[in-house]
């Protein structure tokens, strides 16, 4: 495709407080499962790149790390990567759980873009849960905090006014070529994706015992005869008494995750999966350069 037949393309910066809905939005704009997608706040830790063709449109969605007061180098990484993201994107658009009260996070997110003079989209999630008196009063509250272009209410898990969502996000992108082909769905590798899968299954068995307390790296994939893969991984956890709890008695807590997630893999695969995952004792992984540099994360000191 070229630039004479009027198409464009650009890239699109989703950015929120934690547990916005920006995963959730990626994975429906894109139509696939990309980014995974947990009750916790701050499951998503690095970029995440999403392309999605609507009419003669390219979109290239960035979904970020939520936005929040980072204290640990991990969180001051994750909230660089989205501030990042949204710098160096063609549009903004930002998610607010309209369930929620906003907040000093939500607040600072949207003063934050009113100075970088950023083109931004206030889209407010959830619609579908939330009466429309509450819409209308955070509406008129976030728009006297920000300068948007555009506000929309929207439902990522429904889909409800995500048709609006991306022709008025069409508005804004550059007359270009299309940078990826069109059955191009995301720069995320199969290792990272089977990485993220087994992380999401990590944190749906554990919320409550193991807060983050993990890293999974996918440190083996080998391609059988047969045509199944073999996949061997890694979960890392901080202590001797984390690892037992995820190993659980006789094996059961690494079985039922293990179990979770070869069946997803195989199903977004297409076939057959041989998944080993290991548990090992990595004391303060959290300040491991080399474990930044896996998720894609940017070392600071």
């Amino acid at each position: 495709m070229n630039i004479q037949q009027n198409t464009k393309c650009g890239f699109v910066a989703l950015i929120g407080a934690p547990n916005a809905g920006k995963s959730t939005l990626l994975n429906s704009l894109v139509g696939s499962k990309i980014a995974i997608v947990t009750h916790k706040v701050q499951t998503t830790r690095a970029r995440m790149v999403g392309v999605a063709i609507h009419g003669d449109n390219q979109m290239v969605f960035v979904d970020t790390p939520g936005i929040f007061t980072a204290k640990k180098r991990l969180e001051r990484a994750m909230v660089s990567a989205a501030w990042e993201g949204a710098k160096d994107a063609d549009v903004v658009v930002f998610l607010v759980d309209a369930t929620l009260r906003i907040d000093d996070a939500t607040r600072s997110i949207a003063e934050g873009l009113k100075e970088s003079g950023k083109k931004a989209i206030l889209a407010l999630n959830k619609i579908d849960i939330v009466k429309r008196e509450t819409l209308l009063a955070k509406t008129q509250e976030l728009n006297e905090l920000g300068d948007f272009e555009e506000t929309l209410m929207i439902s990522a898990k429904t889909g409800n006014g995500l048709d609006d969502l991306q022709d008025k996000i069409a508005e804004f992108l550059p007359l270009s070529p299309w940078l990826y082909p069109e059955d191009h769905l995301t720069d995320i590798t199969e290792r990272m994706l089977a990485a993220e899968i087994t992380r999401e299954k990590f944190y749906l068995r554990f919320h409550e015992e193991l807060p983050y307390a993990a890293t999974i790296e996918t440190e083996r994939w080998k391609e059988l005869k047969d045509g199944s893969v073999r996949i061997e991984q890694v979960i890392y956890v901080e202590r001797d008494s984390q690892k037992k709890i995820v190993i659980g008695k006789g094996g059961q807590g690494l079985k039922v995750i293990g179990k979770m997630a070869r069946e997803e893999l195989e199903e977004l695969l297409d076939r057959k999966v041989h998944l080993f995952i290991f548990v090992k004792v990595r004391k303060g992984w959290g300040d491991d350069k080399e474990r930044y540099q896996n998720m894609g994360l940017e070392w600071s000191d």
